[in-house]
């Protein structure tokens, strides 16, 4: 099963032209593909605005259209990021599509970070579904410092986890705290992190995908990260 992450730019107000660099990018095949956090809208403006409010859509809207129609163009399980609008409430959300442009997956972040004070706290579990012989859950970001609390079944229970991000931190611990967690709950990693853009921010760039043995197997090359199945290092499985 090959997965892949794709690290979009920081650019704020161009879906269009983000979604065009995912239907660029799904053209080399993979089974399963994640996009990072906010990374079709921009997660924050060069002028420092984080405020998402403006791009909120249905979980059913053009956004969410245009990432089933990817999946199905490209035979290919999608995951990427919408800003939702559910009544009053906004959140910031993670939607799945397979190839046939069922969606599979919604997860709206449970903790949003400080500056994200225009999103409300999901209130959803923690995910986990079936793509072939693995078993994936998802956490978006923040979610990380939770997981040990909120999510220790779901990360026993997985093969993969995927890590959509907007990190921001200087210097940068994501590589050696997802290690860490690999090691502890033997779950690889799939990290899609946001690429260096405008604005240019600490922590941007540096995607991975960590084994189950807490070893980085792959790093981002020109915009992507690739690997066929980093839970099979150990050649076991626990789906079912």
């Amino acid at each position: 099963m090959r997965v892949s992450a794709l690290e979009l730019p920081a650019v704020f107000d161009d879906v269009a032209g983000q979604l065009e660099r995912v239907d660029r990018a799904l053209s080399n095949k993979s089974d399963l593909v994640l996009l990072p956090e906010a990374s079709l809208t921009g997660y924050v403006s060069v002028e420092g605005d984080y405020d998402l409010t403006r791009f909120a859509e249905d979980a059913e809207g053009e956004t969410a259209s245009a990432l089933r129609a990817l999946a199905r163009k490209h035979r290919v399980h999608l995951v990427g990021p919408l800003v939702e609008r559910d009544g009053e409430r906004v959140y910031n959300t993670m939607l799945g599509f397979d190839p046939e442009g069922r969606r599979f997956l919604r997860y709206r972040k449970r903790h949003p970070w400080d500056p994200e004070t225009w999103a409300t706290e999901g209130a959803l579990p923690y995910p986990t579904f079936a793509i072939g012989a693995r078993l994936f859950t998802l956490a978006i970001c923040f979610d990380v410092h939770f997981l040990d609390v909120e999510a220790a079944r779901e990360l026993v229970l997985a093969d993969v986890l995927l890590f959509p991000s907007a990190w921001v931190e200087e210097p940068d611990t994501r590589a050696t705290m997802l290690c860490a967690l690999a090691r502890k709950y033997d779950v690889a990693i799939v990290n899609a992190n946001w690429g260096v853009g405008a604005p240019r921010i600490a922590g941007q760039g540096g995607s991975m995908i960590v084994s189950r043995e807490g070893e980085i197997v792959a790093r981002v090359v020109d915009g992507r990260v690739d690997h066929d199945d980093p839970a099979a290092i150990r050649g076991k499985s626990r789906s079912s």
